[in-house]
């Protein structure tokens, strides 16, 4: 038995050698040589460029293996990541749980936090890990908008507030994710911003971070909590995405726990009970700040796959299966690249693998 076990260990190894020696870049992404030797062929990405060039997209970075297999557009370019910042805060959140300074099953009350004109005895009883989830049941105003065209939710509340249990119900919910900023720094006692420049972009080697660069967006009359938005450029973007594909280790430097990364990409909602209830077609559920593939969209390259997603076009997918990442940017008041246009993307990607 203990030899037919190290047989297929060997055999894996032959068939999948990025998987068995991580990859990670250092001070500048190293760059797959011939798309061949990665298992992709030039014509079809060169195809991928062409229909890249009929979208918004401004920029992309395609990481396989650890390394460079396709990029498009300005890579330095830093720019607006609308809510994929939700995505990136709920890593910083890892260090700080798996240390303690974070409970994830502290509540509103005990954390003092509150807001304009109050929240209600109900609302202060939800959690962190509430919203993390966005089932908070909280429908305060939020200090921006959830997406374009929308208000504070995606999607209409089932009810008035204080009418929802917390936990009950998943409504993406602005103010869940703007609390949380404000919960991370006053946990911590760390700006949110150097907190990130501490705990991610020097030891991920970011290359085009800038502290002032990066800001938020206030509206005190609606609400206490500011939206902690980001701007970073795609092949930084990247290197976030590569450390959760390599499950939290970067080199010899682990960044988060095995266990984090799993509690954050397991569904806290499975698609099945998405809301608004078309978001039940698929192909999401939503775990801790990151859509993932779920239910019979869990199959193919799609297994075990999760992404941030923003606004107008703004996205960071890890394809385990692909052993992938993708980093995808529109600028601001540019043309939106839609889900259904970036999943076709990522499909021409796929394809675009020799013999397939």
């Amino acid at each position: 038995m203990k030899v037919g076990v190290a047989l297929m260990v060997a055999l894996c190894a032959v068939a999948w050698p990025t998987a068995q020696v991580p990859v990670v870049p250092g001070a500048e992404w190293a760059r797959v040589g011939d798309p061949k030797s990665a298992g992709y062929c030039q014509a079809p990405l060169d195809a991928v460029t062409s229909h890249l060039k009929t979208l918004g997209t401004t920029a992309v970075t395609v990481v396989v293996g650890g390394k460079v297999l396709f990029d498009y557009g300005p890579q330095d370019e830093v720019t607006y990541l609308a809510s994929v910042r939700k995505s990136i805060l709920a890593m910083m959140f890892g260090k700080y749980v798996a240390n303690g300074t974070i409970r994830l099953d502290a509540t509103m009350a005990e954390l003092g936090i509150d807001d304009v004109q109050g929240l209600l005895s109900k609302e202060k009883t939800a959690t962190v890990r509430q919203l993390l989830a966005s089932r908070s049941g909280v429908y305060h105003e939020a200090a921006n908008a959830a997406c374009t065209g929308c208000g504070s939710t995606a999607g209409d509340p089932p009810g008035p507030r204080g009418s929802v249990e917390p936990g009950s119900y998943y409504l993406y919910n602005n103010w869940d994710f703007n609390v949380l900023g404000t919960i991370f720094e006053k946990a911590t006692g760390k700006d949110i911003y150097v907190a990130f420049e501490e705990d991610f972009a020097k030891p991920l080697q970011f290359q085009d971070y800038r502290l002032e660069a990066q800001r938020k967006a206030r509206r005190p009359q609606a609400s206490q909590h500011p939206a902690y938005h980001f701007y970073l450029s795609t092949r930084d973007m990247a290197r976030l995405g590569l450390l959760m594909l390599r499950d939290g280790r970067w080199g010899s430097q682990r960044l988060l726990t095995e266990e984090w990364i799993e509690e954050m990409i397991t569904p806290a909602t499975p698609v099945s009970a998405m809301n608004p209830v078309a978001q039940r077609q698929g192909p999401f559920g939503f775990g801790y700040l990151w859509w993932i593939w779920d239910g019979p969209h869990n199959t193919g390259i799609y297994r075990g796959a999760y992404t941030g997603i923003g606004a107008i076009g703004q996205f960071l997918t890890v394809l385990p299966e692909l052993d992938m990442v993708i980093a995808h940017k529109t600028r601001a008041n540019a043309t939106a690249v839609t889900r259904p246009q970036y999943l076709d993307v990522i499909g021409r990607l796929a394809a675009s693998r020799c013999g397939r």
